[in-house]
């Protein structure tokens, strides 16, 4: 069984940075894309960012310009860096995989709480 383990999510201010790490149970490359999903109280898990298995990029409107998605192919994570930070950034972040194009994603983590609050 494939396990996503999220981490790095905590505490920080408004306009403050956070950097989120997920690492895989194997190869990053097993999977067609990595990506970031969150999910704020109260409303409908949204779009981060994803990253293809050939380092294709996307990103929600709301984060863009201020997170960037990477990874490293040698320690299997994929990770968030997010920059200028909003109270409305506030949510459950999940990383996620998938082996497969339409439909949902095949794996999740357990998700990391990250708060912008001054």
């Amino acid at each position: 069984q494939v396990q996503l383990v999220e981490s790095g999510g905590g505490l920080v201010q408004p306009g403050g940075s956070l950097r989120l790490s997920c690492e895989t149970s194997r190869t990053i490359f097993s999977f067609l894309a990595l990506g970031w999903y969150r999910r704020a109280p109260g409303k409908e898990r949204e779009l981060v960012a994803t990253m293809t298995s050939t380092g294709i990029t996307n990103y929600g409107d709301s984060v863009k310009g201020r997170f960037t998605i990477s990874r490293d192919t040698s320690k299997n994570t994929v990770a968030l860096q997010m920059n200028s930070l909003k109270p409305e950034d506030t949510a459950v972040y999940y990383c996620a995989a998938r082996t497969s194009w339409g439909g949902n994603w095949t794996y999740w983590g357990q998700g990391t709480q990250v708060t912008v609050s001054s």
